[in-house]
């Protein structure tokens, strides 16, 4: 897999909750393009929990709408906005496991309607959480307009294990 550069790291006004470097509050996350499907691997914090030691269904929701967003960008190589998300949270999220892994495919697009699927998974694999998002795509000038101006890879390889090393010695 290859890490997906963000369009908008250099953007004046860009402070995305959900993948913004430069939000304090945010959550911060990296994406990876993974054949046909994005990946994004995230370490839980306390700061972010519901219920003690339980991540927020709220903060589950963000993440999954992100990667959708990803998705969109990686694989129409265009951005839009959320017009539907639907959530099903199959089992608690810990704030104290070691990291999550979300991923994300895009299942089917009508004109400029995309339905996309995202799971986040727990250290041990376990499925946590999905949710199935309709997105409403831009044209390619408004995406343009909105800032994107293209999708870049990085250009090395990485597979999981070294992604999961570089992700547990990140300080925030």
């Amino acid at each position: 897999m290859r890490k997906i550069k963000n369009p908008w790291r250099h953007r004046e006004g860009y402070f995305c909750f959900g993948c913004c470097r430069d939000n304090e509050a945010g959550v911060k996350m990296d994406f990876y393009a993974d054949a046909e499907k994005v990946v994004s691997y995230w370490r839980p914090q306390a700061r972010y929990q519901g219920w003690i030691d339980t991540l927020h269904g709220g903060i589950q929701a963000v993440m999954l709408d992100e990667i959708c967003a990803w998705a969109v960008l990686y694989r129409l190589n265009t951005t839009g906005v959320t017009s539907k998300m639907e959530t099903r949270y199959r089992r608690p999220v810990s704030t104290c496991d070691r990291y999550l892994k979300l991923e994300a495919h895009v299942v089917a697009v009508r004109r400029n309607l995309v339905t996309i699927e995202a799971t986040l998974f727990n250290s041990a694999g376990e499925c946590c959480t999905q949710a199935v998002c309709t997105y409403f795509v831009f044209s390619e000038e408004k995406a343009a307009e909105m800032g994107y101006c293209g999708l870049e890879l990085e250009p090395e390889e990485m597979d999981e294990a070294a992604v999961i090393k570089d992700l547990m010695g990140a300080v925030d």
